[in-house]
């Protein structure tokens, strides 16, 4: 079986995204036609690294395949390299992307894992979390980690040995005696209680409380100097930078347990807040909000009016700390009503101190990396309505256009897609797909008649006419849309206008279709006017595939108990508790469904007719 409608994608522009990407590190994620992320990757200089994929002579079969998919791009602008490397691994962990895997070993990220034993074990582990320990990761490679438990065996005694051979030990092993580990393994080196702290310290400093560790490894090593053990001195001065060479202080994974940072660039009208959210000391991740903004509204009337709507939405987690990068006139009064909301206080801050500055300035950095790619894409956007308009010679700017796919496989499940595009591109609040019943399996004129009848009712709303009615298919597809506007009494009447495919299908060879005269216009490959309408065309493909995907799949996992009209969610219950399952309910005569509880003989007969007629 197939899906029908199938069209390649419209190609990634990939000159207008590199025009404005920035070369700073970072971290960038590639997504399909279908808003799916399929490769994460880090870079120094991300318009370096992003520029080598789309290079005209590229070596690698695999990532060829890879840009072949790609339908867009975002990135995460970072402080540094190092930021940029472990925010990608968070990200790969996160999305799981296809390509990833496809372009990298089929091992899976590494971990450091804290054992449940008496005395618990220090260790390198990968594959799947089954056994009951503690996993601290993922690590960006199997070297980090050795590298890590090394340098922790310098700091932390606690052992680091396979299970087996430390129930073998009769007496202290070598690691014993060059001080890497405080032999719990025989009785009468360490105490219980000793072996603990050690293993809680080595807990702290893996959750990235590195700082407690560090105050007190430097009070040991105040007490040795006091007490004038110089070279005990000199180990714990070892130990503390050992343990900042280990633990690098990391901005995308640092200290604060709960905490939002918003960062906001707001120019010429059009303001993008880009918020970054940390939880259990980890960058889950960061997210571009772009507000519709009043005419000469104050950068604080926006910050505040952002944050009062995102958070008493009703379903968002409101943290204890909350990073600003202004202050809000209404301060108190806004932490009062988070706070009651939460169900815990909560406290604002502008991020002028240590690292609540530094995770603003890297939110405040990614959101103006952000609005100059809206602003560039408003600029391409706006040039293809243009360019459009000159084609289809209007008079008039156009405002609205909507575009209608009809998607199902073999004939079932058919659904109609209706995408909105304004003057800025999609626009998905107006998003409706259509289940499609009552037809013959596959008629694609039928589906679009009755979907078509079903979005122009008599009485519509005039602003919701679209300028221009865009049907993908050809003559016999558009003439659904003729005949539905054939007794049109409203004011508004959309241009109606079929996309014909080529005839080898491939992106570029579509024509322009016009209702009444069908008159064709051929468009040029790289026409702006032709770019937009793929865009347009491509977005209801996928709109209507989504939309079909979901049914099928509802349609699979629905027990045929639920279409029955006599059978509620206590017979179906009954039925297949007393029978053993739906396969049996199938199978069972009239005879035997009478006998369930509550199953008259009437109704029995009516069941098996249903199921099986």
């Amino acid at each position: 079986m197939s899906e029908q409608t199938a069209s390649e994608p419209v190609p990634f522009d990939s000159q207008s995204f590199l025009k404005n990407l920035t070369q700073q590190p970072g971290v960038y994620r590639m997504y399909n036609a279908s808003d799916d992320v399929i490769y994460v990757g880090k870079a120094k200089n991300l318009k370096r690294r992003v520029s080598s994929y789309f290079n005209k002579n590229v070596d690698s079969v695999k990532t060829r395949s890879l840009v072949k998919q790609i339908a867009n791009m975002d990135v995460t602008v970072t402080h540094s390299e190092t930021e940029a490397f472990i925010l990608e691994n968070n990200f790969i962990k996160k999305y799981r992307p296809r390509y990833n895997v496809l372009l990298r070993d089929d091992k899976s990220y590494p971990y450091i894992m804290l054992t449940d034993h008496q005395h618990p074990r220090l260790g390198f582990h990968r594959g799947s979390r089954k056994q009951k320990a503690e996993y601290f990761g993922p690590y960006p490679s199997a070297w980090a980690v050795r590298e890590s438990l090394r340098l922790m065996q310098k700091i932390f005694p606690v052992r680091q040995c396979e299970d087996n051979y430390y129930r073998a030990r009769s007496r202290p092993c070598l690691q014993y005696q060059l001080k890497r580990c405080s032999a719990p393994c025989v009785e009468g080196f360490v105490s219980d209680g000793e072996y603990q702290q050690q293993v809680n310290m080595a807990r702290l400093f893996l959750k990235g409380k590195s700082k407690d560790v560090i105050a007190t490894l430097a009070d040991k090593m105040e007490q040795a100097s006091s007490q004038l053990d110089f070279e005990r001195a000199a180990i714990y001065r070892d130990q503390i930078a050992a343990l900042n060479k280990v633990q690098e202080q990391q901005w995308v994974t640092g200290d604060q347990e709960e905490m939002d940072v918003f960062g906001l660039a707001y120019r010429n009208g059009l303001a993008c807040i880009q918020g970054f959210f940390i939880r259990d000391n980890k960058l889950l991740g960061n997210k571009s909000f772009t507000p519709k903004v009043p005419a000469n509204s104050e950068l604080e009337e926006v910050l505040q009016s952002f944050i009062m709507q995102y958070y008493l939405s009703g379903n968002k987690s409101i943290p204890q700390q909350i990073v600003l990068p202004a202050k809000l006139a209404d301060k108190d009064s806004v932490e009062a009503v988070l706070s009651e909301e939460a169900g815990k206080k909560v406290q604002l801050f502008q991020g002028a101190r240590e690292e609540k500055k530094r995770y603003l300035e890297l939110a405040n950095t990614n959101a103006e990396n952000t609005l100059l790619s809206l602003q560039s894409q408003q600029k391409s956007m706006l040039s293809r309505y243009q360019a459009l308009e000159a084609v289809l010679d209007l008079q008039h700017p156009i405002q609205r256009m909507e575009c209608f796919d009809i998607s199902h496989t073999s004939g079932q499940q058919t659904v109609a897609s209706c995408v909105v595009f304004n003057r800025e591109g999609p626009y998905k609040n107006d998003y409706r797909t259509y289940n499609i019943e009552g037809i013959t399996p596959g008629d694609d004129y039928a589906a679009m008649a009755q979907a078509l009848k079903r979005r122009y009712k008599p009485g519509a709303d005039v602003d919701k006419i679209p300028d221009i009615l865009f049907i993908d298919g050809g003559k016999g597809q558009l003439a659904q849309a003729e005949a539905q506007f054939d007794n049109w009494q409203e004011e508004k009447m959309p241009l109606l206008i079929g996309v014909a495919k080529g005839t080898t299908r491939k992106p570029g060879l579509e024509t322009l279709i016009l209702a009444g005269s069908h008159d064709t216009i051929p468009l040029p490959s790289d026409s702006e006017a032709l770019h937009l309408i793929q865009h347009i065309r491509d977005e209801s493909h996928r709109f209507a595939i989504a939309g079909h995907r979901n049914r099928r799949q509802k349609i699979k996992t629905k027990s045929k108990l639920e279409d029955i009209p006599w059978v509620g969610a206590k017979r179906r219950q009954t039925l297949l508790k007393y029978l053993g399952g739906m396969q049996e309910v199938l199978n069972a005569s009239v005879e035997k469904l009478a006998s369930v509880p509550g199953i008259s003989a009437e109704l029995a007969d009516k069941i098996h007719d249903y199921l099986h007629n």
